[in-house]
């Protein structure tokens, strides 16, 4: 196990800095410039060549591209994500005030889609080729075909239209406003959460299939233990790795920001902050939520990787 932690650790490094150097390059070759966008402050009025480069000298954006990521990746090895280039705000400040949303969003989605998505997928497996088979696959490739922003733009025009209802604006977290907070989060979470149950029910039904022909199980049920007792700590147990792995993926994407659902219910979250970056050429923001995202994954994938021993002792870490 202190192997692979090495290993796993010293992965990240170059993981890090290829990850934090793609999207340098890329916010600095998409057409647009944040200087050019504060200048004209939303009008179509011609920019002051001094101005703009006066601003760039300010912004450091006239200095050489290798200068000015190898200087921000030293700022963000210390802990340091820098200031905003539009508002001037430090980014760990936001990043930090923005989380608690996204992250309640994320969990509840997973606790949607794993609660629901798992028994679906093993009642279908149980059940093949029946009714109740048939109507779970259904179910799944409807979740999945329906876009996530078209079920939530549906949302939102049922309740304006039918209930006169929109949901909360602002920034509402769970334990200063928990009523407001699950108002403004409840369907959206429900809605990534259908997605997320779609696809772990359907891995889930082709993982029990695999398991279920295998010969320890034949093996168990010849021993005499109940049908559930074979379900449930031989066949569940063994059929989980793919299922986590499926489920920890999607929370790693959605802590990294549920940006469809955030712009759609303007939830003020991680996404609605990187798409505020991207529209305004916010460099530092940009890099600094790619960063955070990334950090997410790598941690996510390690832990999950670590309880595959949990659930299959024949994987070892070695």
């Amino acid at each position: 196990m202190q192997a692979f932690l090495i290993r796993r650790t010293l992965l990240i490094v170059p993981t890090l800095v290829g990850a934090t150097l793609v999207i340098f390059l890329i916010m600095r070759v998409v057409p647009g410039d944040i200087a050019v966008i504060l200048l004209q402050a939303g009008t179509e009025q011609k920019v002051d060549p001094v101005a703009l480069a006066s601003l760039r000298h300010d912004l450091g954006l006239d200095r050489p591209l290798t200068l000015q990521y190898l200087s921000w990746l030293a700022k963000t090895s210390r802990g340091d994500l820098g200031d905003s280039m539009r508002t001037g705000r430090p980014i760990k400040e936001e990043v930090i005030r923005r989380f608690p949303l996204t992250a309640q969003l994320a969990i509840m989605a997973v606790v949607v889609g794993f609660a629901a998505g798992l028994p679906l997928g093993i009642i279908s497996a149980l059940k093949q080729n029946t009714w109740a088979d048939y109507l779970s696959r259904v179910t799944s490739i409807s979740f999945l075909a329906f876009p996530a922003f078209w079920l939530g733009l549906i949302v939102l025009m049922v309740g304006v239209r039918l209930f006169d209802w929109t949901p909360p604006l602002g920034y509402n977290v769970l334990w200063e406003k928990p009523i407001t907070n699950l108002q403004q989060l409840v369907f959206p979470s429900l809605i990534l959460g259908s997605h997320l149950l779609a696809i772990v029910a359907r891995m889930t039904r082709s993982s029990m299939l695999e398991v279920m022909r295998e010969d320890y199980i034949r093996t168990a049920r010849a021993k005499g233990l109940s049908e559930a007792r074979v379900i449930v700590r031989h066949a569940m147990k063994n059929s989980m790795i793919p299922v986590i792995t499926i489920v920890s993926l999607q929370a790693a994407a959605l802590l990294g920001g549920a940006v469809v659902m955030e712009t759609v219910f303007s939830i003020p979250g991680i996404g609605a902050y990187l798409i505020e970056a991207i529209k305004f050429r916010d460099y530092t923001v940009a890099q600094a939520l790619v960063l955070v995202f990334v950090v997410n994954f790598i941690v996510i994938d390690t832990l999950v990787d670590i309880s595959y021993g949990w659930f299959d002792p024949r994987i070892s870490h070695v």
